[in-house]
């Protein structure tokens, strides 16, 4: 793949969110997480469970994040996403693999699990469904979004 980093970036995110799909998972992009972090995607399987999907463009990118593992305290599942001419053995083996071409993802691993306790599973679920509905809203009323976002910040 010949493309800069955000390209390879979106890329990537776009397959993974298709692999999603296929799971019949539903997945949300860019998730801010309770302790200030954001997961690239959080998918809701039609099991309850969730899955965190760290989308990774590059070597460097990997290299220098060593916040990927805090991600497992808010998933039952955690996987890297990596495009092709990613070097995988930079990845540990107690994740999940997803390499992606841009527009499908193959899983070369599955993610062990590591199952949320029920309060978290509960607030995180919440916190997705919120987040899913503000970004439909969104969708159809954008100037009632930021009038919201807005009135928000004066209170």
């Amino acid at each position: 793949m010949s493309l800069d980093a955000p390209q390879r970036t979106l890329a990537v995110t776009r397959s993974a969110m298709r692999h999603c799909l296929a799971c019949a998972w539903s997945p949300l992009a860019e998730v801010p997480l309770p302790d200030g972090r954001r997961a690239d995607i959080l998918a809701l399987r039609p099991d309850g469970g969730f899955v965190i999907i760290e989308v990774k463009s590059c070597a460097r990118d990997f290299l220098s994040d060593g916040k990927w593992q805090d991600y497992r305290a808010f998933s039952d599942e955690l996987h890297f996403a990596v495009d092709l001419d990613f070097p995988q053995e930079l990845l540990p083996g107690d994740v999940g693999l997803l390499v992606c071409d841009g527009f499908e993802a193959a899983p070369l691993r599955a993610a062990p699990a590591h199952p949320l306790a029920p309060a978290r599973r509960r607030a995180l679920l919440h916190r997705f469904a919120t987040l899913a509905a503000t970004r439909l809203a969104a969708l159809s009323d954008p100037v009632g979004l930021a009038e919201r976002r807005a009135a928000l910040r004066l209170d």
